[in-house]
């Protein structure tokens, strides 16, 4: 990759990482995402006419990397794992000249049926979403009922095959903080890694209030008194998670802390919805409609021309405003564009 083709918006933050939603569906109703009495049987889910064709995707995919300075794709949802075929889509994004990385962030009950072939596709790592070790409070979380052991059974699957686990746990106070040490010691013991998420104010429909966010301090305190923990580097610019171990080994843990502790200034991600459109933050309030480009008759660097200008334009740092900006402004639903 030659530094001329990396792109940088208006605070000098390069574009490496894209994450691509390709469905807003999910077969889970969490109450911090897609809460059930918002989300229910009449909502009105994107047609199939409206999501990008895979062949676009790749496309767009290669801009990105070959033209742009993407290094890192990742694939989203809603619950990536509800589109069929999601595998070939895989397949072909890693198979593009120039890409680092291709992950995937999943809930996980799919995995036993699709790990294997995401593996053999190319996928090299999957991030999976468990709130909680106790059946109740979990069926709750996800309103669906579904049991632990359904994720649990996804994140065996995964290992059996190779892949790279992170397990994500969103953090809500009076919802699961008190099973912050129970899924530490637990995943600790299995080998995988942690990465605790405050309750973020994405989207609408979740009913965010600053008052429910567990914070970062409060997730690292609660830890560190029962498994000793210390700050280590991050692994490269830009990583979302601040990375901790436990002392006198080289077992981590994360946390993501776009509420207490915002990461903007080096946040050098951009998000495609199922739809096609280019949001610059997880907290926009509009994005950039690219299917219509894609669409029509403009050629692939006219294509990656009309994406470094939205770039070069981007200001966005919704988390270290928030606290200044007392209005509330529409944003974009997490389940649109996948986190």
């Amino acid at each position: 990759m030659n530094e001329n083709e990396t792109v940088y918006d208006y605070f000098n933050r390069p574009l490496r990482d894209l994450r691509i939603s390709v469905t807003d569906k999910c077969n889970f109703r969490c109450t911090y995402c897609m809460p059930a009495e918002i989300f229910g049987p009449d909502y009105p889910f994107l047609k199939r006419n409206e999501l990008l064709s895979y062949e676009e995707i790749e496309r767009l995919s290669t801009i990105f990397i070959q033209s742009l300075g993407v290094q890192k794709i990742r694939i989203t949802g809603g619950e990536p794992l509800m589109r069929k075929d999601v595998a070939t889509l895989i397949s072909r994004i890693s198979k593009i000249n120039g890409i680092d990385d291709i992950a995937m962030t999943t809930n996980g009950v799919l995995l036993p049926k699709y790990a294997k072939e995401l593996k053999e596709a190319g996928l090299k790592r999957v991030s999976i979403s468990l709130d909680s070790l106790d059946d109740h409070l979990f069926g709750s979380i996800n309103g669906r009922g579904v049991p632990v052991s359904a994720v649990l059974d996804g994140i065996d699957a995964a290992a059996a095959v190779g892949l790279k686990i992170k397990i994500n746990m969103v953090v809500k106070r009076g919802m699961n903080e008190h099973e912050i040490i129970p899924m530490a010691k637990y995943f600790r013991e299995k080998g995988h890694i942690l990465r605790f998420i405050e309750f973020m104010d994405v989207g609408n429909s979740n009913q965010w209030n600053l008052k429910d966010v567990f914070s970062k301090k409060e997730i690292i305190e609660t830890i560190h008194h029962v498994m000793p923990i210390e700050p280590i580097e991050p692994n490269y610019p830009g990583e979302v998670a601040t990375r901790y171990r436990y002392i006198g080994t080289d077992e981590e843990i994360g946390v993501i802390s776009s509420v207490s502790d915002a990461f903007c200034s080096s946040c050098n991600r951009a998000r495609l919805s199922a739809n096609g459109t280019l949001y610059t933050c997880l907290f926009a309030s509009k994005g950039h409609d690219l299917r219509e480009i894609i669409r029509s008759t403009h050629s692939d660097q006219e294509l990656a021309d009309a994406i470094t200008e939205i770039w070069n334009k981007r200001k966005d740092k919704y988390s270290i405003d928030r606290s200044k900006n007392k209005t509330e402004r529409k944003k974009i639903e997490m389940s649109h564009i996948g986190g």
